[in-house]
């Protein structure tokens, strides 16, 4: 067995290590010529940023170093099935890219919050926006940067037998120093660079994988994948449906409820946080929706089978945990959980290509800290400093404010960073204490009647409802019994499914509730909000018969609403790209004709949004 202090890095190893940092911080030293002339330019890039640049920086932020960790930890601890929990989260994205990339573009304001003072009117717009540029862009950031760091610590004390203290000041020198410098601008360039570097490298790591003589023994990738693997039960893309309490939690719950009705960072319905920040910064309404299809198409039919792949082999290197111990017995007990076996399987690879891998998951974890870095600073600055603080702060004045901010959230993130001890700890937290709230998120956007009570509410709902279930209340399983007996239920939900479930019903109830024994925001307000963003549909009927009785023109054209076909494009992006997800994945596992009919609907798909977007405004 390989240990931990016996890990070493060749000089070669250092030295590409060495050259993708030169490269990352000159791209950051270049971007910052033009990012200090005004907060538009560091926060979002001159409002000019092509498409495919833009989907890039989406992909690469959301390919954080923890992310491999968090799928590995997924399939070695219920199978590849349990990928259904974010793989959900594409439908979000399809509404995303057809339904609201467009309106964000419309709106032209600098950060998604500050959408609250162009859709409601009075304190309660301004409260949600200062708190909320608090709330998310710093504590919410912060606990995200901190799990992405986690990772950064696992990955340094298993391959380098660093304490953690140092995984995180070194993880964090390079990152803040662009980001400082070069703004959202330095961040988006660096991002395409890097991550060029990590997939190159996961893609490495998962042929590494299989090179392993663990896994050549029982006949190389067709053993590990095919009907007589060792772990042939973590093997289905899909649960068994005569085991319905998994095909419930693992699919139908995710399908049916949590992409809408749970806010969760890269994938909130109706857009918002660091994907509305790209989309603010396209060039125009079509470069924003580009941007957010092929960001989705990267993200989720792309990258996923490298890490499933290395997550797959590690069942058969380290079975269990002890194993991992076993490997790297100076690994503190702290961070010992199935998500290091991702770093651990790392450490097979040779000289040269180590530091090429290295340098992946570096490029891995400063993009997303980069991004996240400049998303929360833009909150604290434009939507706190700037509008609580010192209204008449100058240009100058926000830049700098933004470049403190930057730094300041780095050193609070590797401070928390220090407390956590699994990113599926982080990722369950992230769930629970945003579900209810999506429904809201898109709603708003299409009917006049959401006003800005009904969101504090609902905010408020889910942080309470969320501590309640998971720090203050031994939920446990849920037994629901449809044709069974109370004795013998047909299935059971566990703990994490039905504390979701029971947070979007009672937030829900809430909101609800709210709406209707609260005013809707003025009429003048709400006349502006559509003039702008132009949303159309019946739920501004009354709206649009108020403004026609005042007098008040507020309709752009007479071109009959586009909703229709925009929901027809997110079926067919969601086929196309859930169908591409699933051709890679049965062309690994050795099922080549069903692997070219999924290719062959992708395509058809991806012609069909083609034909039925060419109708829309936009297209």
């Amino acid at each position: 067995m390989m240990h931990l202090a016996s890990i070493t890095l060749a000089p070669i190893d250092w030295s590409i290590i060495a050259i993708f940092f030169i490269i990352v911080l000159s791209i950051g030293y270049v971007a910052s010529k033009t990012a200090g002339k005004s907060s538009s330019e560091f926060f979002l890039g001159g409002r000019d940023m092509p498409w495919w640049l833009l989907g890039i920086s989406m992909v690469a932020c959301t390919f954080s170093a923890d992310t491999p960790n968090l799928v590995t930890g997924f399939v070695r601890e219920s199978g590849v099935v349990k990928n259904w929990l974010w793989w959900a989260f594409l439908i979000t994205g399809m509404v995303t890219v057809f339904i609201y990339a467009k309106l964000w573009r419309r709106s032209e304001v600098m950060t998604d919050l500050e959408y609250y003072e162009l859709r409601y009117h009075g304190r309660g717009a301004a409260f949600l926006r200062g708190f909320r540029s608090v709330f998310l862009g710093l504590f919410f950031n912060v606990l995200i940067m901190a799990t992405v760091t986690l990772a950064i610590i696992k990955y340094g004390q298993i391959m380098l037998g660093l304490p953690a203290w140092q995984c995180v000041v070194f993880g964090s020198i390079g990152v803040v120093i662009y980001a400082t410098l070069g703004g959202l601008k330095g961040v988006i360039w660096a991002d395409f660079f890097q991550y060029s570097i990590a997939m190159v490298g996961a893609v490495y790591a998962a042929y590494i994988a299989i090179q392993q003589p663990e896994i050549q023994a029982i006949g190389g990738l067709s053993g590990l994948v095919g009907p007589d693997s060792p772990i042939a039960d973590k093997l289905a893309i899909f649960p068994d449906p005569s085991d319905v309490s998994l095909l419930v939690s693992m699919l139908i719950i995710p399908i049916a409820v949590q992409w809408w009705a749970v806010w969760y960072p890269g994938a909130e319905p109706g857009g918002g946080g660091y994907v509305a920040q790209r989309m603010l910064a396209a060039k125009d309404e079509r470069n924003a929706i580009g941007a957010t299809l092929l960001f989705n198409f990267m993200h989720y039919a792309i990258r996923p089978w490298p890490w499933i792949i290395v997550a797959l082999a590690s069942l058969v290197v380290f079975p269990e945990l002890s194993d991992l111990k076993q490997s790297f017995p100076e690994l503190d007990d702290q961070y010992l959980a199935h998500d290091v076996a991702y770093p651990a399987m790392i450490t097979k690879l040779g000289p040269g290509m180590l530091g090429v891998v290295i340098a992946s998951i570096i490029a891995a974890y400063m993009s997303t800290i980069g991004t996240h870095l400049n998303w929360g600073s833009s909150y604290l600055v434009n939507d706190f400093y700037s509008r609580f603080i010192q209204k008449d702060a100058s240009e100058q004045d926000r830049v700098r404010a933004g470049r403190i901010c930057t730094v300041g959230l780095m050193v609070l993130t590797g401070i928390l960073a220090l407390q956590l001890k699994s990113a599926t700890q982080a990722f369950n937290l992230l769930i629970i204490t945003g579900a209810g709230t999506g429904t809201i998120y898109i709603l708003r956007w299409f009917w006049w009647r959401i006003n800005a009570i009904t969101e504090i509410v609902a905010m408020f709902g889910a942080i309470i409802i969320g501590c309640v279930l998971v720090f203050g209340m031994d939920v446990g399983s849920f037994a629901i019994s449809i044709g069974g007996t109370a004795e013998e239920p047909n299935f059971t939900l566990d703990g994490g499914t039905g504390r979701l479930l029971l947070a979007v019903l009672l937030n829900t109830i809430i909101w609800l509730t709210t709406i209707f024994l609260t005013k809707p925001e003025n009429k003048d307000t709400l006349y502006k909000f559509y003039q702008k963003t132009r949303p159309g549909g019946p739920g501004w009927a009354k709206l649009r018969a108020m403004a026609q009785t005042d007098g008040v023109d507020i309709e752009e054209d007479d071109k009959p609403w586009e909703i229709p076909y925009e929901i027809l494009c997110v079926f067919l992006g969601t086929i196309m790209i859930y169908a591409c997800l699933f051709s890679i994945g049965n062309f690994i596992y050795g099922n080549v004709q069903l692997g070219l009919s999924l290719g062959t609907l992708s395509v058809i798909c991806c012609y069909g949004i083609f034909a039925v977007f060419g109708k829309t405004r936009a297209g």
